[in-house]
């Protein structure tokens, strides 16, 4: 039986002429990833354990974007602490305040991460590097530390679902409308430890950047990862980007699909994901009599320049409405730059928002746009648990950039359309 692009990455990093699924696996690594909130929890277990020197300084990255720059004495000691280790063991990839940028949009585009790795991150959204062709998955502290030390981990090789795409995107809709669409037909636990693999002649209407946001939410649909094929788009995006040689993997003709699910993108519309799942998915259209407070645009999903072109497309020249809090946050301090070249930050101002440096702030309920009880927000962020934004009697709703940005200028749910 052939082997799924996810079970081949494996099978070369294991040494192995093939896998299987359920099969008990320990592969080499090509990166290992954390972030200020996870690092400070695998440095304890790192020295804890007695381990000396990391692995390769050079295939471990260290991202301070959660809580950076630090909201509280807490957040200060965590980062602290990610800096020494940093230093000490002369980590290559260590990204702090003026360099940081928000973990999964920054690696993609330092070239940190390339298609046919195999990585681990101690952040469930590690899984956006598969829009590259990488096999990538979010781990706990623990499996970073012992990532870190040895370049090593331990898998268990996961059944997949095919995603056949067919069609083009309709204008306005984006790799968030698809993601949300995707979770609404299958669940949260849909895809349970299992391989998201996107394919079909669809694909290659999709942006990186729509791929990126599709994988980076594979983890909402309970996936162990999210994975697209490398074609001539994602070889474009790495060409002179990348540190290591790409390595392309394909699936076999006869590889084993548990499920296969078809999207016809040419019927995709823009999607909300009302709530308190990102399964309770529903035609942004049908949601005008939704009230917001607060707009966020940004995060590891949708903090990249096509989200601030999408931004910018609907806010330039107009006005936020009353009443309406709305929250920029370009992912990394390059997209930042391009926006205050481009102009995108002056009318972003002019319309009545916010501009902040690159973190995952809001997303988490962290800092920089928490939500009282009874508050409504519309995001561009992944999650809307209860309390995900602050009070546990809040309200996040999750959009694409477009549908945000159009629900802040009227101040209720509000699905794009050009005049």
């Amino acid at each position: 039986m052939g082997m799924t692009m996810t079970q081949k990455i494996l099978a070369a990093h294991a040494g192995l002429p093939e896998v299987t699924v359920g099969q008990l696996i320990h592969a080499e690594l090509d990166l290992v990833l954390g972030n200020d909130i996870t690092t400070p929890v695998a440095i304890n277990e790192y020295e804890k354990a007695g381990f000396g020197s990391v692995y390769d300084k050079d295939r471990i990255a260290i991202v301070l974007d959660h809580f950076v720059p630090n909201k509280d004495i807490k957040a200060a000691e965590q980062s602290k602490q990610c800096r020494s280790f940093a230093c000490e063991q002369c980590i290559t990839h260590f990204y702090d305040v003026g360099k940081m940028g928000i973990e999964h949009a920054l690696l993609p585009e330092q070239g940190v991460v390339t298609a046919g790795d195999c990585i681990i991150g101690a952040d469930s959204h590690t899984c956006t590097y598969g829009a590259l062709g990488a096999f990538s998955t979010g781990v706990g502290s623990t499996d970073m530390a012992a990532g870190m030390a040895t370049g090593t981990a331990w898998f268990k090789v996961p059944a997949a679902i095919r995603v056949v795409l067919t069609g083009r995107l309709p204008a306005y809709c984006s790799g968030k409308d698809v993601i949300l669409s995707l979770i609404g037909q299958i669940g949260v636990d849909g895809a349970l430890y299992r391989s998201l693999e996107f394919v079909g002649d669809g694909v290659a209407n999709l942006s990186m950047d729509d791929r990126l946001c599709i994988c980076n939410m594979a983890i909402e649909a309970g996936a162990k990862n999210g994975i697209f094929p490398v074609d001539d788009i994602t070889l474009a995006y790495m060409q002179g980007r990348c540190e290591r040689t790409p390595r392309i993997f394909a699936a076999d003709a006869d590889a084993e699909y548990e499920q296969t699910v078809t999207i016809d993108l040419c019927s995709i519309v823009p999607t909300v994901a009302c709530p308190h799942l990102p399964e309770n998915t529903k035609p942004a259209s049908t949601l005008h009599d939704i009230t917001i407070d607060q707009v966020v645009i940004g995060s590891c999903t949708n903090g990249r320049m096509e989200d601030m072109e999408a931004a910018y497309r609907v806010l330039h020249g107009k006005k936020i409405a009353e009443g309406v809090r709305c929250i920029i946050i370009p992912a990394t301090m390059q997209i930042l730059r391009e926006c205050v070249e481009r102009g995108y930050v002056t009318a972003f101002i002019d319309a009545g928002a916010v501009v902040s440096t690159p973190t995952c702030g809001p997303c988490l309920g962290g800092y920089m746009g928490i939500l009282a009880a009874g508050e409504r927000c519309i995001a561009t962020t992944n999650r809307n648990f209860v309390g995900r934004m602050g009070h546990v009697e809040s309200e996040v709703y999750l959009a694409s950039p477009f549908t945000a940005a159009a629900s802040a200028l009227t101040g209720y749910i509000t699905e794009y359309r050009e005049d």
